[in-house]
């Protein structure tokens, strides 16, 4: 290593890990996950394999029990100091990144992971797609061509549903989404109800400029009490996107209710086309304007390789 390199790591608020020291952090953490769990927790196009889990799961949820018992810790200590009860609050997780780079997987497996702990948390995930404001309110707006920037997210409701989480409630209704319909569910709702710890994933959630032109006091990540930012090379994200768009187009959108059904007869080529399109206009300037500047916010990031899987771990320095 040069010393150049050396000057870089220790400048940087974060340790990094390459993935065969991370996976040497696992200690004695033994689960029980069958083949079945494996293939309900990975997203289309996105490869995952008990190796993965063993090897980045089981020492992240190992760090992320740290942290809770010291949540835990503070909790009672401060208890004892003002000499009141104060209830356990859920311990709340934020996953950000990128469309197609991996977050939805990524949550569902730590979602079970966790809930594998010793003490066996209730653990419940949340997606932010819910908060989206719904397609009419888009089009009033004029932004459905910007569905997925921050101006698209109800916001003020999302932050509420956040604060009642962090208030006690005991249950908390969550708005639904359909990705078939590419939209929210009016009739629909998810109920949460006193979770030890609480998943929320989506591509916003580091932000700060939630909604542009107004003095924000309050930000989603405030909630937070540990942050995960799943990382990857621009160019990997891109072939992600379109492969997935490809797959979809095989399956989903050939169903007449979906939503993107005006894809399902594009041959091989168009389909290509289409996406290269769809994340030029979209998802790229989302992605340089408003999700990778939040990188740095989180307190791990996930760096992934070509092939989906992570490749080395950057962890913030207590």
């Amino acid at each position: 290593m040069s010393s150049s390199q050396e000057e870089l790591i220790l400048s940087s608020p974060y340790q990094q890990f390459e993935r065969e020291e991370w996976k040497d952090l696992n200690g004695q953490f033994n689960l029980n996950l069958e083949s079945t769990d494996i293939n309900s927790l990975h997203a289309l196009n996105e490869p995952l394999n008990m190796k993965e889990i063993e090897e980045i799961y089981f020492p992240l949820a190992h760090l992320i029990e740290l942290h809770i018992k010291n949540y835990d810790t503070i909790r009672d200590d401060s208890n004892s100091f003002f000499q009141r009860h104060q209830q356990k609050l859920p311990f709340i997780i934020g996953i950000a990144g990128s469309v197609a780079v991996g977050k939805s997987t990524t949550a569902r497996v730590l979602t079970k992971v966790l809930s594998l702990l010793p003490h066996k948390p209730k653990v419940e995930l949340v997606t932010t797609d819910g908060f989206l404001f719904p397609n009419k309110v888009l089009s009033d707006k004029n932004i459905m061509n910007r569905k997925g920037f921050p101006e698209s997210y109800d916001t003020k409701r999302l932050l509420h549903f956040l604060s009642a989480i962090k208030s006690g409630s005991p249950q908390v209704s969550v708005p639904m989404y359909s990705h078939l319909e590419y939209d929210v569910l009016p009739e629909e709702e998810q109920k949460i109800i006193e979770p030890d710890i609480l998943i929320l994933e989506g591509i916003n959630v580091l932000q700060v400029n939630s909604q542009k032109g107004q003095n924000n006091k309050v930000f989603v990540s405030d909630f937070f009490d540990y942050s995960i930012y799943v990382d990857a090379l621009e160019k990997d994200i891109i072939a992600w996107y379109v492969n997935r768009f490809e797959s979809l187009r095989a399956t989903a959108f050939q169903d007449p209710t979906s939503y993107f059904h005006k894809y399902a007869d594009m041959s091989l080529e168009e389909s290509r086309d289409m996406a290269i399109q769809i994340w030029n206009e979209i998802n790229k300037p989302n992605l340089h304007d408003n999700i990778l500047p939040t990188k740095y916010r989180a307190d791990l990031i996930l760096q992934k390789g070509s092939d989906h899987f992570v490749e080395s771990i950057k962890v913030r320095k207590i």
